[in-house]
């Protein structure tokens, strides 16, 4: 599997063992909000809430917790008008790292960007200076005893994924940004929820790295996924499988 998949899984892991459950809801919770008070509260009718709440359930996250992030959209509550923000940098190493965020003030999130980044070893850029390193794709991804391999990759083609990427941790199914949401419905179907879904940031260029510079790197992912307005953090690393083994160590 790639490093960008593989190094997802590392985060996906580490941020499920050592962040704290109530910091994970309040991330979805925000998303679910924006979603509803978009597209409106009917998840059928409201493809964006509808992977939100998907993605919520995927996190164990309580029924009344999604209901009411969803009245906090449509309703008379305090819901605040977050502002959806793109910061693009560099990481150690030279990796590209793109962060989406979801604010209710906009100078405050890009001061507390560009302090993020120059405290552990990055610089923020402009918008597009490392955009063009990514496309923009659907993925699902399910844990490895679902199916295997070969059903997995028929499976996910049949329901109009473009590739699948299978190792011992599980599958990841890419799709085009408009297909994201029929082949996980497809999937989903066959295989039950996904682990998890969404549109994602994949890179078509990659940038190679030592065992110091993934691990400064990981800290500055850290410290960005910590960050109450960051949704989500995406880097262009690649590494080998030696540098993978001691990461997967430390996660």
């Amino acid at each position: 599997m790639a490093g960008h998949s593989k190094w997802a899984n590392i985060q996906h892991r580490k941020g499920a063992q050592d962040k704290k459950r109530g910091k994970i809801f309040s991330k979805l919770s925000k998303e679910i909000t924006v979603a509803a008070k978009m597209g409106g509260a009917d998840p059928d009718m409201n493809p964006r809430l509808r992977l939100a709440i998907a993605n919520a359930k995927g996190q164990s996250m309580p029924k009344n917790n999604i209901e009411n992030a969803i009245q906090k959209g449509v309703g008379s509550g305090d819901g605040a008008d977050y502002e959806e923000i793109r910061y693009e940098g560099y990481g150690p190493g030279g990796v590209a790292v793109i962060v989406e965020v979801m604010t209710d003030n906009r100078n405050r999130a890009a001061t507390d960007m560009r302090t993020i980044f120059s405290k552990n070893g990055g610089n923020l850029g402009e918008t597009g200076s490392v955009g063009f390193m990514f496309d923009r794709v659907g993925e699902v991804f399910y844990p490895a005893d679902k199916a295997s391999a070969d059903e997995m990759f028929e499976a996910a083609v049949e329901a109009g994924a473009e590739n699948v990427e299978s190792d011992e941790d599980g599958h990841v199914i890419y799709t085009a940004d408009t297909d994201l949401a029929a082949v996980r419905d497809a999937l989903e179907k066959k295989y039950g929820d996904a682990e998890r879904s969404g549109l994602i940031w994949k890179p078509n260029v990659m940038s190679d790295v030592d065992v110091a510079q993934a691990e400064t790197l990981m800290k500055l992912v850290d410290a960005l996924e910590d960050n109450d307005d960051v949704q989500s953090v995406t880097t262009n690393m690649d590494a080998s499988d030696e540098v993978m083994e001691k990461l997967l160590a430390n996660a």
